[in-house]
């Protein structure tokens, strides 16, 4: 069984994905070897195996496990790409599938990057003999992304022409899957949506009649795959039944996180997400100046302050645009004269970010349309009360009522952050506590790694092998 994730030593929610699967694999079928196809030229397989150890704390087998690194990982990079990105990362994927199939053939090929584009490509090169299925993170183009492109210029319409044929294509390639797992309801409403093609009007499929349109869909098509190798008469030329997404939350470390006492928290505003674009986390430094703009008595006075209100910035930076990024959060910092109460955490292990979650009382994300936000989780499991943006899966699946009662906040705007955050601050110990509680029973019962292990099993991956 081959899983596919390009950037295996990256840190993120998505490896923990990735890593807990492979365990529970080892642990519980291990006459299975698993191969990873990682664009991780310079590390070794001991080294991934040692960061995944000191990031995640989870195990795994040396003998069971196996990487076959792929050199054309820049096609999937978004820099490398400036305009169609979308597009460029596509078939860039495809041609980086077919460096990993031309290496290693395997029984099952999961995907976890979020690339479909690759899944009529391995039906291709592999004949259509090894089954295909997925753990979807976010999908590669969705209806709120069409939503935004507003305008009637050409530029506009043709923008959303691309969009939307972009995400046809998207459609077919997705066909291919025998199993579908998605991170979150957001996910699942999106990928549903767009299976069922019901964005898709009749100019579309009219279109598609037409060379070189029909060409491109015939390509991606499962039943065109089918027709070319078996013939029309074949049972398998028949069109395939669709997979249905089904939600599998990610698993979070909860049983650690939940012995962290609940009290005596340092007054730290906490953010964990990786250094990357779509974290939105200038959006962090303007809500927390906006704090001590609008509450001067949270500005620190001197080093020698008691408990004073800080920002601690805690994620990795991958390579070096994530690096170069962090610096221009810490000269934003700087232009909001606020970078004495600000602190940023690079590239920290798991220990660290253990001891940064004991101590801290408020847990930040800002991301728009945050697909799942597993960090969310972590700080519900480790005591913290989650703040975070009104949108995608920490609105709709983690940051819920529970038992009727609220677990956490949400905000759109930094003035609505700045006053979430001074209404956690000043709360009475006893309202502070009751929803500390609440995020963590909610965080333990629902996101926990043997809920993901069940739901994993659940998905049917093992009747592609037979079983």
């Amino acid at each position: 069984m081959a899983q596919k994730n390009f950037p295996s030593n990256a840190g993120g929610g998505g490896e923990r994905v990735l890593w807990t699967a492979v365990a529970h694999i080892q642990r519980q079928h291990k006459d299975i070897i698993c191969v990873v196809y990682s664009g991780d030229v310079d590390a070794s397989k001991q080294q991934i195996i040692d960061k995944v150890k000191g990031r995640f704390a989870i195990n795994l087998e040396p003998s069971t496990l196996h990487f076959v690194f792929l050199k054309s990982r820049g096609l999937v990079e978004g820099s490398r790409w400036p305009r169609f990105t979308i597009l460029g990362q596509s078939l860039g994927s495809m041609y980086l599938v077919w460096e990993a199939m031309s290496r290693f053939i395997p029984d099952l090929y999961i995907d976890t990057m979020g690339y479909a584009f690759t899944f009529p490509a391995v039906a291709w090169l592999t004949r259509a003999s090894v089954p295909i299925g997925a753990y979807v993170h976010y999908p590669t183009i969705s209806t709120d992304m069409l939503a935004r492109v507003q305008g009637e210029s050409w530029k506009m319409r043709a923008k959303r022409l691309y969009y939307r044929l972009t995400m046809y294509y998207y459609a077919i390639s997705l066909s291919h899957a025998q199993f579908l797992m998605v991170n979150s309801s957001w996910t699942r409403s999106h990928i549903a949506s767009i299976i069922s093609h019901e964005h898709f009007g009749p100019v579309i499929q009219w279109a598609h009649r037409v060379p070189p349109l029909l060409f491109v869909k015939l390509l991606l098509s499962g039943s065109a795959v089918r027709l070319v190798i078996d013939g029309p008469g074949s049972a398998r030329g028949n069109k395939a039944d669709k997979a249905k997404p089904v939600t599998v939350y990610p698993p979070c470390d909860t049983r650690e996180m939940a012995k962290f006492s609940l009290q005596d928290r340092e007054r730290i505003i906490l953010s964990v997400a990786q250094f990357r674009p779509e974290k939105n986390l200038p959006a962090q430094l303007h809500a927390f100046a906006q704090l001590l703009m609008d509450h001067p008595e949270y500005k620190m006075q001197d080093r020698a302050s008691k408990d004073p209100v800080r920002l601690v910035l805690l994620g990795g930076a991958r390579h070096q645009d994530d690096s170069d990024r962090v610096e221009t959060l810490r000269a934003l910092a700087k232009e909001l004269d606020i970078q004495g109460q600000v602190t940023f955490v690079v590239n920290a292990l798991y220990p660290d970010m253990l001891r940064w979650l004991s101590r801290s009382s408020i847990g930040l994300s800002t991301m728009v349309d945050e697909h799942f936000g597993i960090n969310v989780v972590e700080f519900m499991a480790a005591g913290l009360i989650p703040l975070t943006h009104a949108s995608g899966g920490p609105l709709s699946d983690i940051v819920v009522p529970y038992k009727s009662q609220p677990t956490g906040f949400h905000a759109r705007t930094p003035g609505e952050f700045a006053t979430a955050i001074h209404e956690i601050l000043t709360m009475d110990a006893t309202t502070e506590r009751g929803y500390r509680e609440r995020a963590r029973l909610w965080a333990v019962e629902r996101f926990s790694e043997e809920e993901f292990v069940r739901g994993w099993e659940g998905s049917g991956w093992l009747a592609c092998l037979g079983r």
